[in-house]
């Protein structure tokens, strides 16, 4: 029998707000905004832009019902428009990802992920928070059927603790990061943008980068 060891990817974390002060004035005399549909995981969640002349200098975001409103300044181009509303939603999931799931908690959401992405093959026997991990986002050892997620992940996006779940999840599968563990891990739709979430972390931190890509 094949002996297993332990995987993991690297780490570290920064807290977050949701209020910012861009370098952008507003002049206009309107109130405008629109309706789009953005990707969440789950469900779908309508964001609605909120432009306003008495706003200068600050943008800010928040749940409203089933939708989510971001304020901006109304002299704001749309190409800073897409950037920060990129920006607040995230800072706006990290925010509310600070609510900590429990040891308990996080297992449930492993498995509904191994359910709705690996067709539930994906058997985790225990999976929690550690603290001893600084340069890891997770581990997993297959031989014990066990996952360890870093405390650092707490604050930062859903997808992108779910990225690491299911990283973790895909090596009770499959061993190594090799095609057929890519593979698995291309049925969840914010991979690439959860990794560059990641490194994007890293390198903030001067850490050396993530490893695991798929040239790697």
């Amino acid at each position: 029998m094949e002996k297993r060891g332990a995987f993991g990817i690297r780490s570290r974390i920064r807290s977050e707000s949701i209020m910012f002060e861009p370098r952008t004035r507003g002049t206009s005399t309107t109130t405008t905004g629109y309706l789009r549909r953005v990707s969440a995981d789950p469900p779908q969640r309508a964001v609605e832009v909120r432009r306003s002349a008495r706003r200068r200098r600050t943008v800010s975001a928040y749940r409203e019902g089933d939708r989510t409103v971001v304020l901006i300044p109304a002299r704001m181009s749309e190409a800073e428009e897409r950037r920060w509303v990129g920006v607040m939603l995230d800072k706006l999931a990290a925010q509310e990802s600070k609510r900590t799931l429990g040891d308990a908690e996080l297992t449930e959401r492993a498995e509904r992920l191994s359910e709705q992405y690996f067709d539930a093959r994906a058997r985790p026997r225990s999976v929690r928070w550690v603290t001893n991990q600084n340069t890891r986002w997770g581990s997993c050892t297959p031989a014990e059927g066990s996952i360890r997620l870093s405390h650092r992940l707490q604050g930062m996006p859903e997808y992108v603790v779910d990225y690491v779940l299911l990283h973790e999840l895909a090596h009770l599968l499959v061993p190594g990061h090799g095609p057929r563990f890519w593979e698995l891990l291309e049925a969840y739709p914010k991979t690439e943008r959860a990794r560059g979430y990641l490194e994007g972390v890293v390198a903030a931190e001067r850490l050396p980068k993530v490893p695991a890509s798929r040239e790697e």
